[in-house]
């Protein structure tokens, strides 16, 4: 407690040389700066991954089914049905992919055709994210065609007036050695009946069809690539995992949400650990003025240091009100950053003042800097100045304990 008192009038009395108050102040504007900027930077690193984290699992489903060789399997009926009564288990969709070359009019691109079963909307939710037109893939006269934002536009679709249909060309198996070159192919036609926007990577590549269109296209009638499966709330995804390997069998993979898009969730896990070591970095060299400060303090004071051992304080003691005096200024400082930090966030939160563009029409999911606030990310803020604090203080303050003087 003595300590305490005594590094706390040593931070706020007048020393002798004017520079020491200087740093002094330095150093906690730098680490309220350092708090803020290590707040403010996660909150939004946040806020950004739980966005792209929504747009992915709006197309993965939880649990995907595929073949352990090869890229389709055998439709089974059985296999179907017990699945969809496995306790946990909420929907199961079925599905069928290939590449494909597009032609709407003139124009041309290269994509892969998604042929999904009526099931596909009750396990993902790629259906909130149409556009333009509506999520239907087959009605009584036609087949139609919901296709990615980022391959309408180069097409010129117009899915409110489509003046022609898309023509979907795919190689037809078996005829490498076809006489004519229209023999070694197959194409359909499908109706543009609307557009999706969920995340480039989607947007670029995909065209949902009904799933017998996509059969007849391919000739796989008894064909398909996936198992795509929906859990119920709450379900233990691990345990339900592990039914449907046993009712799939070796010859089959089951996968995660999280396992196939491994590499993705990987990425982002380091980038926030980058982002979070480069801003504590920043706040290692600012913690610098924290050992110009103390070392200018000892000096300033070396006589209350040979009073205070005249009277029986050990070397413990001085290290400590040295070491205190350090802890309090950047307490203040990185205090004073958390609150204005967490105001700034709180604020952007509330009213989306810091937009991701300039106004008008923007290609963006959202037209606002996204942030979320985590107790975790205060805790990570408070440790590293703590640590860095500590490490930067005890040197000069050891000094400070260890030094005997003499005064006049």
């Amino acid at each position: 407690m003595l300590a305490l008192r005594i590094a706390f009038r040593y931070l706020f009395s007048k020393k002798s040389t004017n520079a020491i108050n200087i740093i002094s102040g330095v150093s906690m504007v730098g680490m309220a700066v350092g708090a803020f900027a290590l707040i403010v930077v996660l909150s939004v690193f946040n806020g950004f991954e739980g966005l792209v984290l929504s747009l992915y699992n709006s197309f993965y489903p939880d649990l995907e089914v595929h073949a352990a060789q090869g890229k389709t399997f055998e439709q089974n009926d059985a296999l179907y049905n017990k699945l969809v009564k496995l306790g946990g288990v909420g929907a199961v969709s079925q599905s069928l992919e290939e590449n494909a070359y597009l032609e709407y009019g003139d124009d041309a691109t290269l994509g892969t055709i998604k042929g999904v079963d009526t099931k596909y909307n009750d396990v993902t939710t790629v259906s909130k994210y149409v556009r333009e037109g509506n999520f239907m893939l087959r009605d009584s006269n036609f087949n139609y065609a919901v296709i990615g934002a980022n391959l309408a536009y180069p097409l010129n679709i117009n899915v409110q007036r489509p003046i022609e249909p898309l023509r979907i060309t795919i190689p037809r198996k078996g005829a490498k050695n076809a006489m004519l070159p229209t023999d070694a192919f197959t194409t359909m036609n499908a109706v543009p009946g609307g557009i999706f926007s969920i995340q480039q990577e989607f947007d670029s590549k995909y065209v949902f069809v009904s799933l017998d269109f996509a059969k007849a296209l391919l000739g796989e009638e008894n064909r398909i690539s996936a198992y795509e499966i929906k859990l119920k709330q709450g379900a233990d995804i691990g345990a339900i995992r592990k039914q449907v390997q046993a009712v799939m069998g070796n010859d089959y993979t089951v996968l995660t949400r999280y396992e196939q898009k491994a590499e993705m969730y990987r990425v982002m896990k380091i980038e926030r650990w980058v982002t979070t070591a480069i801003l504590a970095f920043i706040i290692l060299i600012i913690s610098f003025n924290i050992i110009g400060s103390l070392s200018m303090l000892v000096l300033d004071k070396s006589k209350d240091i040979s009073i205070l051992k005249a009277m029986g304080a050990d070397d413990a003691l001085v290290l400590r009100i040295y070491l205190l005096n350090g802890i309090l200024a950047s307490a203040i400082g990185a205090g004073i950053g958390l609150v204005l930090g967490y105001a700034i966030c709180l604020a952007q939160i509330n009213f989306h003042f810091l937009k991701l563009s300039n106004g008008g029409d923007s290609s963006f999911v959202i037209d606002y800097y996204p942030v979320v606030l985590k107790p975790v990310d205060g805790l990570v803020t408070v440790g590293i100045i703590v640590c860095i604090t500590l490490l930067a203080a005890y040197f000069p303050a050891r000094k400070a304990g260890q030094s005997v003087m003499s005064f006049k």
